[in-house]
């Protein structure tokens, strides 16, 4: 890969040419190298397995185009081998784009549920998302490693400072720091070093380590698969593990933006769209979240709880405020649509509020 300095690569190569090694990993951005593809049309390849395949589909939520190389490299083997291809996060659509694009041949599809027993689903939606994280941590997992994912560079590096300063050992990682630093501090979690990782989406790939106990969301994800991608890094030695979303309205605005900014055709975007309205609506169900996700990936499981989840942990009686519903929708038809959620409170309680009045809006019913 990248990382690699020369000297390094080139004793690589060659140790390739003599049969020394019985596995290699390979970037996919490499396969388009004359370099590499002569190396492998002289060295006989018994399998090809690709990891992370959803990448390859541009209905995937984590496209990468050099996974596209992959195909061209096999037509330039002198032989095709068997190819494998894996991945945590693919729905219906992506499986097939995935058999289609690697050309596979008939082959076998081994796919296990997506519902973890051990892990705990929950969405909250709440203003104070740093206090609730810095008493989380210290009311139920002092001691623990976890995970924490933002949105943003800047909260990354917001929320590492706050945590540092409330005693608690944390660090961030994300795309803008040196290859070297998010080396250190990548190692300094596998092995325990420090208990708490505040990180990007950069955050992730390969990473299996065992012992993560919570995986906090900072800001809503951008699609499921990132989501349930994400989340699963906790727990993966079997023992209960929190996957927690701390949800607020400005999240869904982020990720329009970035939608917006990214720089894909219209179809992909209203994809994209499409793929966030889930996300959202992940964050508004009443239903079981497990259930939720395993229908997203096209799982068919009927009358589902998991028993687990906020949502069916919930003791709370539900209100019919169908009535008040209908006066919060009149009150803003009313106004016309034109004013906030403040401005539609005050006229509700009946304020006497300046600008209120000023609007003349003390004068609706």
């Amino acid at each position: 890969n990248s990382t690699l300095d020369e000297e390094t690569f080139v004793q690589r190569l060659i140790a390739i040419r003599q049969g020394r090694y019985q596995l290699i990993y390979i970037a996919p951005e490499r396969l388009n190298s004359q370099l590499i593809r002569n190396l492998f049309s002289a060295v006989k390849v018994s399998f090809i397995a690709v990891d992370e395949a959803h990448c390859i589909s541009k209905w995937g939520h984590d496209f990468r185009p050099a996974y596209g190389e992959i195909i061209d490299f096999l037509h330039q083997l002198p032989y095709r081998p068997p190819v494998g291809a894996y991945t945590a996060t693919a729905t219906t659509d992506v499986i097939e784009e995935i058999k289609n694009l690697l050309q596979l041949q008939d082959p076998v599809e081994s796919i296990i549920s997506f519902d973890r027993k051990n892990l705990i689903f929950e969405v909250l939606k709440i203003s104070n998302k740093r206090d609730y994280i810095l008493n989380f941590i210290r009311r139920f997992y002092p001691k623990d490693s976890g995970v924490i994912y933002c949105a943003t560079r800047k909260n990354v590096e917001l929320l590492t400072q706050f945590l540092q300063d409330a005693g608690i050992n944390a660090l961030g990682y994300h795309g803008g720091m040196s290859s070297e630093e998010r080396e250190k501090h990548q190692n300094a979690f596998i092995y325990d070093e420090v208990e708490i990782i505040v990180a990007t989406n950069a955050f992730g790939m390969g990473i299996d380590k065992s012992n993560v106990r919570f995986v906090i969301h900072y800001a809503m994800p951008m699609n499921i698969e990132s989501y349930y991608q994400e989340a699963g890094r906790a727990g993966r030695d079997g023992e209960p593990s929190d996957c927690v979303l701390l949800f607020s309205p400005q999240d869904v605005q982020l990720q329009k933006f970035l939608i917006e900014q990214s720089d894909v055709d219209e179809r992909a975007k209203q994809h994209e769209y499409e793929k966030l309205q889930a996300m959202i609506n992940y964050c508004h169900t009443n239903q079981c979240l497990t259930a939720y996700i395993i229908h997203y990936f096209s799982e068919t499981i009927t009358n589902y709880r998991c028993d687990r989840c906020s949502n069916c942990q919930n003791k709370g009686e539900k209100t019919d405020i169908t009535e008040e519903a209908q006066m919060i929708l009149s009150c803003v038809k009313r106004m016309d649509e034109k004013f906030g959620v403040t401005m539609t409170a005050k006229v509700l309680k009946g304020s006497k509020d300046k600008k209120l009045i000023s609007f003349r809006l003390n004068d609706l019913s």
